[in-house]
């Protein structure tokens, strides 16, 4: 079970930890959300809680939580530019379906909740 980071997703989550002073990570993870079930959550960890799962590459802690690990497992998290836009990008080979509007998405049937 993994989660990685391209170099430039590290790059960018040097950036936002170096930041915050109290920085543990990066958290990511899934919540319920939207039309499909679930979008992505991704943010500087604060702390490390006692059933997270750390996955680290390039210098960079990626903390996941148990609840989320079955519906990111192999995803690989890039970050890219587009013109003016720049956003963190999923590949996920979890996913089954994302909504029409690309803010949610569903997992494969046999994984939980």
């Amino acid at each position: 079970m993994a989660v990685t980071l391209t170099p430039a997703a590290a790059q960018r989550a040097h950036q936002y930890i170096a930041a915050q002073p109290e920085a543990a990570g990066l958290r990511f993870g899934v919540r319920k959300s939207g039309c499909s079930g679930f979008a992505y959550h991704i943010d500087v960890a604060t702390e490390t809680r006692d059933d997270d799962l750390a996955f680290e590459q390039h210098g960079v802690r990626v903390l996941v939580d148990p609840a989320s690990l079955p519906h990111v497992d192999g995803t690989e998290i890039d970050f890219v530019q587009r013109g003016l836009n720049q956003t963190f990008v999923f590949r996920n080979p979890q996913l089954k379906g994302e909504c029409g509007c690309g803010e949610s998405f569903t997992t494969r049937d046999d994984l939980p909740a």
